[in-house]
């Protein structure tokens, strides 16, 4: 194999460093906003002066907002309704996932084809459909119909990258571990669940983000303050007279941590687990 001796030039490379550190400004200068609201007094979301950091910089917004507001009950609501979703997200998706990557029935075919027909519509198309089937089963303003909601919500992609990750575990793990004895359930649990790791990673990851992100399902199903998740108890502090950006900063940035925490915790399996799972099925 015949090495290239052909070098990069100086001017491409900086301009390859420019072009990403512009990109790296993009994607931080909202977080860094958000900060700067977050410890500005008062309520005003920008000066007219550009700082790095406001001059009378606070934490008075936390304090308000830890102290005086019930965040830490709305997160709580949402850290519950995320992780059921997750929970009941995983249980539906990864064996449904198998079943319709390992075995073949009749109407396998014709039940990818309609779930398939099913994710093009937009979600919130089914928003009025949601509302009355809950009011019908007596879950509106309760918790375990928003995890039903979001559960549903979202199945229909991760069933199809969880099949395509299933499509690329050789048949033949799974067929040596029936041979030395194992049942078939054994096999599942023992051989095919650790080998789809990733996926189920990427599965969980959205479940959990579903549950715990979402503004316009919650807000419409849930009347009371106390069972208020975290966007939409965070949106309730705005009313008719005033937008209280410094307490919206320092609540948005309190509820991201544990998203943060959940996607650093998940982010070795993220990229095998979208990549293998698209790319067959």
């Amino acid at each position: 194999m015949i090495a290239s001796n052909r070098r990069t030039s100086p001017a491409t490379l900086v301009s390859l460093y420019l072009i990403l550190v512009i990109a790296t400004l993009f994607a931080v200068f909202p977080i860094y906003f958000v900060v700067q609201a977050s410890l500005r007094p008062g309520q005003a979301l920008y000066s007219t002066q550009l700082q790095l950091l406001p001059t009378d910089a606070t934490l008075e917004n936390f304090r308000y907002v830890t102290s005086e507001l019930p965040l830490w009950r709305w997160i709580g609501n949402s850290l519950f309704v995320a992780g059921m979703t997750t929970i009941l997200t995983l249980l539906i998706t990864v064996s449904a996932g198998y079943a319709f990557s390992k075995f073949k029935f009749r109407g396998r075919g014709a039940m990818l084809g309609s779930m398939l027909a099913l994710q093009a519509f937009p979600g919130l198309l089914s928003l009025f459909a949601f509302y009355l089937i809950l009011l019908n089963f007596g879950l509106l303003n309760n918790h375990w119909g928003l995890i039903l909601v979001y559960s549903s919500g979202a199945t229909v992609f991760n069933i199809f990258n969880l099949k395509g990750y299933f499509d690329t575990i050789p048949a033949d793990l799974e067929e040596a571990a029936l041979i030395d004895g194992a049942t078939p359930v054994q096999a599942f649990f023992m051989i095919m669940l650790p080998l789809a790791r990733p996926a189920i990673a990427v599965t969980a990851l959205f479940g959990f983000l579903a549950g715990f992100g979402d503004y316009i399902m919650a807000q419409t199903m849930l009347f009371d303050e106390r069972l208020y998740t975290a966007p939409v108890g965070i949106f309730s502090l705005q009313d008719s007279y005033r937008t209280p950006w410094g307490w919206f900063a320092a609540s948005a940035l309190i509820v991201s941590i544990p998203v943060t925490v959940l996607f650093l915790y998940l982010q070795r399996n993220l990229v095998s687990g979208l990549s293998s799972g698209a790319v067959k099925g």
